[in-house]
């Protein structure tokens, strides 16, 4: 495994395994080499290059307008890059005979005849590679819309449509999925499903590419992260690695005796913050040595957690310089 630099000592952070990298037709992946796509004067993609591996979920990560939607497209073949290409399973898409078979994805949900059924939307799609009517069935009870499949799909809440587009990126039964936003709309118990129904996926030894913003989603589910700004790649890692990436955690500590305890724990050498009052941030140190010198002390403690940095931290310290639209941070009243 490679040494992970601080963000501000490398321009992309990849991660590297033994496994054979040359696209055999064995190894269930997406690979992207050297792509870039240029719309007139405007580049959307600059030499993008990485590779999602089967057996785990990969989250893909990027500000507005970074390139991730294109990368999609010119992965299924819907969009042709300037330059480079992109695989899945060894080949380009459109060279597989059955692609719903290899690849199964969700971009739109929305992408549905408004008056035709969602059975009858799925049997259009399974037609086009001869896939049975009872695969149809199974997916409509495996996303739940059983008792709305015969009705029309221009009727469906947005939860309801989106569990069709995840029906549809299933039909075929693919090696690989790739989902943009899978949870969006989706209600509490819909986002426990998908998360399961992500991870079972990837146990099962199959290539998951999810891109979305909901960080907190995001960190649950991924074990791997491709991260692009502007095109580019800013870092291919494990989850771990991302969170190696950050400083050292905090000790967040609260007590009636914050000055007695800052004089101990300054005395052991330690960095103490805060208010002074009740509430301390230590660093340098975990929470079982803090809660040790404590007692030592014989001080009281109400509160003893330690902080160590959030995906949506990570994330937006690694992209702040490839966010192409910012907000501004105040409004301000009508005159």
């Amino acid at each position: 495994m490679q040494r992970v630099l601080p963000p501000q000592q490398v321009k992309c952070l990849r991660w590297h395994d033994d496994r054979p990298a040359a696209g055999a037709d064995h190894w269930n992946m997406i690979k992207v080499e050297e792509l870039s796509k240029k719309y007139g004067s405007r580049t959307a993609l600059d030499g993008l290059d990485f590779t999602v591996r089967s057996g785990i979920v990969t989250g893909f990560l990027g500000p507005n307008g970074a390139g991730k939607s294109t990368t999609m497209r010119i992965i299924l073949g819907l969009d042709a890059p300037t330059s480079g290409r992109a695989t899945v399973n060894g080949r380009p898409v459109r060279a597989h005979a059955a692609p719903l078979t290899e690849i199964g994805a969700l971009l739109d949900a929305k992408a549905v005849h408004p008056m035709r059924s969602a059975r009858n939307h799925l049997r259009a799609l399974a037609a086009t590679t001869g896939i049975s009517d009872r695969r149809v069935d199974e997916v409509i009870d495996l996303v739940g819309l059983g008792d709305a499949a015969d009705r029309a799909a221009g009727g469906f809440s947005l939860g309801m449509g989106q569990r069709l587009g995840i029906a549809s990126a299933l039909l075929g039964d693919p090696e690989t999925l790739m989902l943009d936003e899978p949870v969006n709309g989706l209600d509490p118990e819909g986002i426990l499903w998908m998360r399961h129904l992500l991870r079972d996926l990837a146990a099962e030894g199959r290539t998951v590419f999810v891109s979305s913003h909901l960080m907190s989603e995001m960190a649950m589910i991924a074990e791997h992260f491709v991260i692009i700004g502007k095109g580019r790649l800013i870092a291919d890692v494990t989850a771990a690695e991302l969170q190696g990436m950050t400083a050292e955690p905090t000790i967040h500590v609260r007590t009636p005796e914050a000055g007695r305890l800052r004089e101990t724990l300054t005395a052991d050498g330690l960095t103490v913050s805060g208010d002074g009052r009740e509430t301390l941030e230590v660093a340098g140190t975990t929470s079982e040595d803090v809660g040790r010198a404590a007692a030592r002390a014989g001080i009281t403690l109400f509160e003893l957690t330690t902080h160590r940095a959030t995906l949506e931290e990570i994330f937006m310290d690694l992209t702040r310089d490839s966010v192409e639209y910012q907000a501004g941070h105040t409004i301000k009243a009508a005159a």
